[in-house]
């Protein structure tokens, strides 16, 4: 039984014939008002579990929006130190939840475009929730979720999508979201090598193919490269070390890099300390095997 099956209102429960005397029993808690749950209280970097507590409280015309909609269809959040909102909006004349602890919206009258998570919670399409996220994000974080939506959002989000959604409900002060559309590629498969990427070009190396797919002399495939540059065989990738503990994925990835370097790539490893003082050290890398390679820019 999943923890999300131990979260449930009062109102229900009694219309199925509990007893609020029985919703009183040890170990009980009550996340919001009208609510109880006997799951484990989740971490704040639990996003799901955080709405899983709050989805009973959901009134007709409410779902869920901005970040904690693009987090629960997956996109990329910010990264730590940030903690993402709780954030449920409904459109007018119908009111936002008033609730400590939840950031409610009530928007402009407008004909509602929710989709269903997998536990049924409406959330908000995620073309109107990433241009709600422009007073929340930085460029980057705003980039990396347009990258995710333009590469692996379902159904397929197109860029005239996010540009009609801008030109129709409007941009921020800064123009941040027409910033971030205009930095935006469709292919990425992390925000770590959207943030790479942008790095990359803000130092003046040139823009790399995305998802460049290498092939040996006879036309077999050899890999997927996150981020390369053809003219000058060098392959720049960030490694997570998700899988360090991951013997055999470390194993077929070494067996990956011998490949790529076997056909006179360059293959330039981007770790996560490599990123830090705003990506310098990851720039001279890739500057450096630029310039090997007989680059002069």
């Amino acid at each position: 039984m999943s923890d999300h099956t131990l979260i449930f209102s009062v109102r229900d429960a009694v219309a199925t014939g509990r007893s609020r005397f029985a919703l009183r029993r040890v170990g009980m808690r009550v996340p919001y008002t009208g609510v109880r749950s006997l799951a484990v209280r989740p971490p704040l970097t639990d996003l799901r579990g955080r709405a899983a507590e709050y989805a009973p409280r959901l009134r007709e015309g409410q779902f869920f929006s901005h970040e904690t909609a693009l987090g629960l269809l997956g996109a990329p959040l910010p990264a730590y130190p940030w903690v993402p909102g709780i954030h449920v909006s409904a459109h007018r004349p119908q009111r936002e939840p008033r609730v400590r602890g939840i950031r409610g919206h009530r928007l402009q009258t407008r004909e509602r475009a929710v989709s269903f998570t997998s536990e049924g919670w409406p959330v908000e399409h995620p073309v109107r929730a990433w241009r709600q996220c422009a007073t929340l994000w930085g460029i980057d974080d705003l980039v990396a979720a347009a990258d995710f939506l333009l590469t692996d959002a379902h159904p397929r989000v197109e860029v005239e999508d996010l540009r009609a959604e801008i030109e129709r409900m409007g941009d921020t002060a800064g123009r941040a979201l027409a910033r971030a559309l205009a930095q935006s590629r469709r292919g990425p498969r992390s925000p770590a090598e959207t943030r790479l990427r942008l790095v990359l070009a803000r130092n003046g190396l040139p823009a790399p193919e995305i998802s460049w797919v290498l092939r040996d002399a006879r036309g077999a495939f050899l890999a997927e490269l996150d981020l390369a540059y053809p003219d000058w065989r060098i392959a720049a990738e960030y490694d997570g070390r998700v899988h360090a503990e991951d013997v055999r994925q470390f194993a077929r990835d070494a067996d990956r890099w011998d490949a790529i370097r076997a056909c006179g790539w360059q293959h330039v490893r981007i770790l996560a300390h490599h990123m830090r003082e705003n990506g310098q050290p990851a720039v001279r890398k890739v500057r450096e095997a630029l310039r090997r390679a007989g680059w002069r820019g």
